[in-house]
């Protein structure tokens, strides 16, 4: 085996070995250095950055950086193991360097856990050993390997055994997530009240048609865009959420007062500012929580206040418009999701719920902080990093049947999809066909302006190549602006459109 091959080999399963062996100690402890150091990167990323990840990646955004970051472990060890043939300190001074990256990563979360500098220096520590153990200095002479009754074979399963100790180890490691799974339990075993004030959906909401979104999204395919590269597990009895700032009284409330209180059900469409048009990182759900508002009412908000900065307990940050939390529409901290507490990815135990104004500015999920203030003295996560201060939702639309690039058969069919304008509403949807008359679609019952609205329209399809094209229609009469933009820095734009084949 060739001496830079086996020494980066070997620098790559010291490092393998290592990674795996932090995530396990992280598992026990409550800190993954892999997820430290995602989280990191997400911080620090600009926002064609998020802006790229979600288009190539979408909902699968985590698993893809959590695997990058694994690949660059592997190839810095790979490094490593390269520079110890020339100086083995040089490449041990290497490691303890990525150690501290992941130690200052982990320790600097909003979330850290007491022990979060134990896993990194166990990581460390392990590459290390390991390191020290396959890849010795280099020897000159070729047989010298063979004197020292070290054959190619025993470099290989020594290799190939500490690598695969590591992905054992790793997965050992998020097999336990001991959190993760007490908090399960405790959700499990949660009855949540019922609703003071309920919401039914209306007949003819749901138009039934195969491939177009349901009006009520199931939660298992709700879509999830957040910054909690793991997501954090809170036990009930002791979150706790803070209202302060400028007020006249500091409010505090736990869970067992927060539930004693007359929640409401409402069903709002949530969309985040990230969605491409025609995209679907959109989705509708029956929400169970208390209004925001009421809240509000209770500390006494000071007139000069305009925004109210809500914290996630993984440090995310929020700026909302103090108008949205506090007129009619329903905002709340909702505790539930489609009859179910919710998910632990979609903010259990709390989260908030705003009608009207894009996720990144409103939609904070495992929430624990309320700060009355201004946006003159406050920024949330996302501002700093070029998105706007507000995020109101934009008109828009979606063609769902037929799907892009589908191939239909000829003869009647129907062109279906979803329309929105949260908080404001959806007058109607037209449909052009081939650059043709715009047709006036039919719209389903809506459940009201807080949720998208189903829409159809009929079409005698005819042999060859098809493109469709939507846009929706405002409550005052405007529509869906044709000027292509892209997310940044408030939302994207554009009419979306299909080709398909008729055959």
């Amino acid at each position: 085996m060739r001496t830079r091959a086996r020494a980066a080999a070997a620098g790559a399963a010291s490092a393998a070995f290592g990674a795996g062996l932090g995530e396990l100690a992280g598992a026990l402890v409550g800190a993954s250095p892999i997820a430290a150091v995602g989280g990191a990167l997400i911080d620090l990323a600009p926002p064609w950055g998020k802006d790229l990840a979600i288009a190539l990646f979408g909902t699968g955004d985590k698993a893809a950086l959590v695997t990058a970051v694994a690949i660059a472990l592997l190839l810095i060890g790979a490094g490593a193991g390269l520079l110890a043939r020339r100086s083995m300190g040089a490449a041990q001074a290497l490691v303890v360097v990525l150690g501290l990256v992941g130690a200052v990563a982990a320790v600097s979360r909003a979330d850290a856990a007491a022990l979060a500098v134990v896993a990194p220096a166990v990581g460390a520590g392990a590459t290390l050993l390991a390191l020290s153990l396959l890849a010795p200095p280099a020897v000159t002479a070729p047989s010298a390997d063979d004197a020292a009754g070290t054959s190619r074979r025993t470099f290989l399963l020594w290799t190939a055994g500490a690598a695969a100790t590591g992905a054992l180890a790793a997965l050992g490691g998020w097999a336990l997530q001991t959190g993760a799974r007490a908090a399960t339990a405790v959700r499990a075993a949660i009855t949540l009240p019922r609703a003071t004030k309920t919401v039914s959906v209306p007949a003819g909401a749901d138009l039934g048609i195969p491939q177009l979104a349901p009006v009520i999204t199931p939660t298992g395919d709700f879509y999830r865009i957040d910054t909690a590269l793991a997501v954090p597990q809170i036990d009930p009895a002791t979150w706790r959420l803070r209202i302060h700032g400028k007020v006249d009284t500091e409010v505090e409330i736990g869970w067992d007062e927060l539930l004693a209180l007359p929640l409401e059900e409402s069903v709002t469409t949530l969309t985040c500012v990230s969605n491409e048009v025609g995209g679907d990182l959109i989705g509708t759900a029956r929400w169970l929580g208390y209004p925001i508002r009421h809240l509000l009412s209770r500390a006494g908000v000071q007139a000069d206040a305009d925004m109210v900065l809500s914290t996630s307990i993984d440090g995310f940050t929020a700026g909302t418009p103090l108008e949205a939390l506090t007129d009619e529409r329903n905002a709340i901290l909702a505790v539930g999701m489609n009859g179910e507490p919710l998910p632990l990815a979609h903010g259990f135990p709390v989260r908030m719920v705003v009608p009207g104004l894009y996720g990144y500015v409103s939609a904070t999920k495992w929430v624990t902080d309320l700060e009355v203030t201004r946006f003159s003295d406050a920024q949330g996560y996302w501002t700093p990093r070029g998105w706007s201060e507000r995020g109101p939702i934009k008109l828009a639309s979606r063609i769902d049947v037929p799907r892009r690039g589908d191939t239909v058969a000829a003869g009647d069919t129907v062109i279906a999809g979803v329309a929105w304008q949260q908080h404001v509403g959806v007058r109607g949807v037209q449909v052009q066909i081939d650059g043709g008359e715009w047709q006036d679609a039919t719209l389903a019952t809506a459940i009201s302006a807080d949720t998208w609205v189903q829409w159809s329209l009929p079409w005698r399809a005819t042999a060859g190549q098809h493109t469709i094209v939507a846009r929706a229609i405002g409550i005052d009469g405007q529509p869906q602006t044709q000027t292509v933009a892209p997310p940044a820095p408030d939302g994207a734009t554009g009419w979306p459109r299909v080709s398909v084949s008729v055959t």
